[in-house]
């Protein structure tokens, strides 16, 4: 016995070896042998991030696990991902680890976890899935006969699984599209055996079209089958089987057979019952809920089959009716319930020609209270240039529908949609935007409805609009609306109703609208997010710490291609209130182009031309602006961009005209931003006064300037150009007068407030006066009528601490070279020294009389006889007159 236990204990020591090291010894021969299979057999580039194989997790089998791995084409469709996944497991017998490397490995089970299978079909019929090597031709109908010529791996499944994946097939040619994700299938049976059954569990959810139409838009679907597989003949037929679409069910039966030219099917389809539950079960999960608790009158049924061929030419015929008579549905806990409901649609094609397939609305009806809606009509040509003959009649409540179904609306609904309309169309007419060939005729209407998004601070409210159609024409009759203080009447002329409703696309025509308040602030959005980053800069250059911050804007909407000729009473826009606004805009591209825009504001005109695009994440703008005879006082304070146009304006009382010529960037409130802004304008003073409250730079220049009493100035006909740029405005340099004196400025200033400018003051000697003595009395009166001194000052600094510098050296070196000039001259023309006589101490001596006739003045007995001595002197004078006399007053 002891000898037993020791024979077993070193058998099970040595199988656990074996099961350990068994990975290690085999995974290089079955890593070439899965890389010669692939490079013998496929023309695409596989790769794989790792190759594993374990004997202990699948043990008695042995289990291949390949992760992250791909398989990408090569021409005609280079570089697109034909599949990939995070783990591809396949299970083998242990056995099959020891076969020779040119020998087959069978493949008992397989597993793919998080998959991605994209297939292609171009116009050319080129598949991206047709990736096998060609080789001479051999016919071997026995895979594993096959598989053990050259080596590789013939799959003998008794299971296979396919988790979290999903799956894409687009046929150009047919146009043809399917995508089924959250896909998760399993099937088990003896693929070894030439007949067996394979029972197999589906659930995805799927999006199917065909050309424009949408038949399945993300529903769900499941499929528990059991199929007779018939290997050798390639046929296979339902057994026991239940489809769902969303929460329909229905039954197949019937087979699809594989041939070598074509495919063959012969399928019947069937609801397992009448109740009318089933068609509340095609609806989307979303919108009805749970049907547990719904109560039901009448039948619903569908009932058809889809039977012949499938090759390049032909498609099986279809002849599928979906029928309801009288039928009704009511939720317990909704007040309100639907009857009258009568269906009758039928879905055919008679020739097995994809272009021939077609639906018939023989009729349609419901009726909620008291009003009734009936649908009739039909669309032809489902695959090519699509037929449509739709007629519509009756009333909806739309307050009804959350009445009836368990909807979960964004907004709630209210109004009442009327409509009694017959259309004909192509698609051709449509996609080709040739409208006349799109026949419509009769009225629709939407009074008492409400569009409530929290996207806008106010709900828009439509009291009334109606369509007029007829011989294609389409007429906006009627639309009266407001939202929060703004109210809008409008009519005009649709180019494009059909197309808009039908295909998405933008609303075409033109619009007349009239407004006695317009109130931009009423369309602003807002949205809340947070800023992450505590570092980030806000447009006035502060430092923003982490916070929510609000983002409103006006967004234009990208749905619209229209020109607006608009006339509103008052338009209000960010606090500014323009009155007689009229001009058109034409909107397209989420662009807004402003033409002969005229208004009234700030008690003048304005005139704008320019457009704001808010189709990126920050909206541009770009304007020609002529403000005509303006409220200067009102300008400054009411229109921020002003504000920055001179920093002293804003202290004036008068009128301004300026014609401005700016691009750039908006804010979320759809204001400048400063920063960015690009352009020129010319600004002109017609007339203005200082105001009695003074700014900072004016109260310094105020007491810097103690000869002139701004208060009793009076600018007219001031012009200047500036220029902006780099965040600031450059003002080139200009001239103006202020009591008598001639001034000139020029200089620069940033939109943080910041300047730098150069004033230079041409001051009158003659208005100096007598602050001068008697220094200037001594000139002749033409002289010092005509003598002036350049004053410079420079102010830089900021607009509410600036600093204001006076260059009297300057002034003095000036003024002092302009005496002795003058001096200079007179000494010429007498023939002796006249300085010494003006400024000589004079009374102890007589005057005497010049060669001319004139009498010398007496020459003072304290005589500055150097230019350095007359320089002091008139230091003295202009010290006291630009503020240190000031001070000795004080003193």
């Amino acid at each position: 016995m002891k000898k037993l236990l020791k024979i077993l204990g070193i058998f099970l020591l040595v199988l656990v070896i074996v099961l350990i090291a068994a990975p290690f010894l085999f995974k290089d021969s079955i890593e070439k042998i899965v890389k010669r299979t692939i490079n013998e057999n496929v023309n695409a580039t596989v790769a794989w991030e790792s190759l594993d194989l374990s004997l202990l997790k699948s043990f008695p089998d042995a289990s291949l696990t390949i992760k992250d791995f791909s398989v990408i084409n090569n021409a005609p469709f280079k570089g697109d991902t034909l599949a990939s996944g995070q783990v591809l497991k396949l299970d083998m017998g242990i056995s099959q680890l020891f076969k020779n490397e040119d020998e087959a490995i069978k493949i008992d089970a397989l597993y793919l976890d998080q998959a991605f299978i994209n297939i292609k079909v171009d116009k050319d019929k080129n598949a991206n899935y047709d990736i096998a090597k060609k080789t001479e031709a051999t016919t071997v109908k026995n895979s594993d006969a096959a598989a053990s010529e050259s080596g590789g791996f013939s799959f003998d499944l008794k299971g296979y699984e396919l988790e979290n994946s999903r799956i894409n097939y687009l046929d150009e040619s047919t146009e043809i599209y399917l995508t089924l994700t959250d896909f998760n299938h399993k099937g088990k049976g003896d693929f070894s055996a030439a007949n067996f059954e394979l029972d197999t569990n589906t659930e995805t959810i799927a999006t199917y079209k065909m050309g424009d139409i949408a038949y399945l838009n993300k529903n769900k679907l499941t499929l528990d089958a059991v199929l007779l597989m018939d290997l050798e003949n390639q046929k296979y037929t339902f057994k026991e089987n239940e489809v769902k679409i969303n929460q329909l069910p229905l039954k197949l039966d019937g087979y699809v057979q594989i041939n070598d030219d074509n495919s063959e099917l012969d399928l019947s389809i069937s609801t397992p019952s009448s109740d009318f539950k089933n068609f509340l079960a095609v609806i989307p999960e979303a919108y009805v809920k749970n049907l547990d608790g719904v109560t039901t009158t009448g039948n619903f049924t569908v009932n058809g089959t889809v039977k012949g061929i499938v090759d390049d030419t032909y498609i099986p015929k279809i002849a599928v009716q979906i029928r309801s008579d009288n039928a009704s549905f009511k939720y317990a806990d909704l007040p309100k319930t639907v009857e009258n409901i009568s269906i009758n649609v039928e879905l055919l094609n008679t020739t097995g020609l994809v272009k021939d397939t077609y639906v018939m609305l023989n009729g349609v009806s419901f009726k909620i209270d008291d009003q009734l809606f009936t649908s009739s009509g039909s669309i032809k040509n489902l695959t090519t240039n699509m037929l449509v003959d739709l007629a519509l009649k009756g009333t909806i409540n739309l307050a009804n529908l959350e009445k009836v179904l368990p909807m979960e609306l964004e907004q709630d609904l209210s109004g009442v949609f009327f409509a009694d309309a017959r259309t004909t169309f192509d698609m051709a007419a449509i996609d080709t935007e040739q409208y006349q060939r799109i026949n419509t005729e009769g009225t629709a209407s939407l009074t008492d409805f409400t569009y409530n998004d929290p996207a806008f601070n106010n709900p828009i409210n439509i009291k009334n609009a109606s369509v007029n159609m007829k011989s294609g024409n389409i007429r906006l009759t009627t639309l009266n609306a407001s939202s929060g203080s703004t109210d809008i009447e409008a009519t005009g002329q649709i180019d494009n109703l059909i197309p808009f409703l039908m295909s998405k696309q933008d609303l075409k025509g033109i619009f007349n609208v009239n407004s006695n308040t317009f109130n931009v602030n009423d369309f602003m959005s807002s949205e809340t997010s947070t800023e992450e980053n505590s570092g980030n800069t806000n447009s006035t250059g502060n430092t923003a710490s982490k916070s929510a911050v609000t983002d409103a804007g006006v967004k234009i909407p990208d749905f619209l291609d229209a020109q607006l000729n608009f006339n509103a009473n008052k338009v209000i826009y960010d606090n500014i209130e323009l009155k007689q606004t009229k001009g058109t805009v034409v909107i397209s591209d989420e662009t807004a182009s402003l033409e002969n825009v005229t208004s009234k504001m700030l008690g003048g005109n304005i005139a704008l031309d320019g457009n704001v695009n808010t189709k990126n994440s920050v909206p541009t703008f770009a304007m020609d602006l002529d403000l005509s005879k303006i409220d200067l006082a009102k300008s400054f304070k009411e229109l921020k961009l002003l504000e920055f146009l001179a920093p002293i304006a804003q202290n004036l009382e008068g009128i301004l005209s300026t014609k401005l010529k700016l691009n750039g960037n908006l804010t979320q409130d759809m204001t400048p931003d400063l920063k960015s802004l690009k352009g020129d304008a010319l600004a002109n003073i017609l007339s203005a006064e200082f105001s009695g409250n003074k700014s900072p730079l004016l109260s310094k220049l105020d007491d810097k300037l103690n000869f002139i009493d701004l208060d009793q100035i009076s600018l007219k006909n001031i012009t200047t150009a500036l220029s902006f740029n780099d965040g600031g405005i450059q003002v080139a340099p200009f001239n103006f007068d202020v009591n008598g004196m001639n001034v000139t400025a020029s200089g620069n200033h940033k939109f943080d407030k910041t300047m730098d400018y150069n004033v230079s003051l041409d001051v009158p000697a003659s208005f100096l006066g007598s602050q001068l003595g008697g220094l200037l009395s001594k000139l002749s009166a033409a002289d010092a009528k005509n003598m002036t001194v350049a004053v410079p000052v420079s102010i830089k600094g900021s607009f509410d601490n600036p600093t204001i510098g006076l260059n009297t050296n300057a002034a003095v070196s000036q003024l002092t070279k302009q005496i002795i000039a003058a001096q200079t001259n007179a000494i010429k023309e007498d023939g002796f020294n006249v300085i010494k006589d003006l400024l000589g101490g004079g009374k102890d001596k007589p005057e005497s009389t010049t060669s001319t006739g004139t009498t010398k003045p007496t020459i003072p007995t304290t005589i500055p006889t150097t230019e350095e001595e007359v320089k002091d002197e008139i230091k003295d004078v202009l010290g006291g007159l630009f503020g240190n006399k000031k001070k000795k007053k004080d003193n």
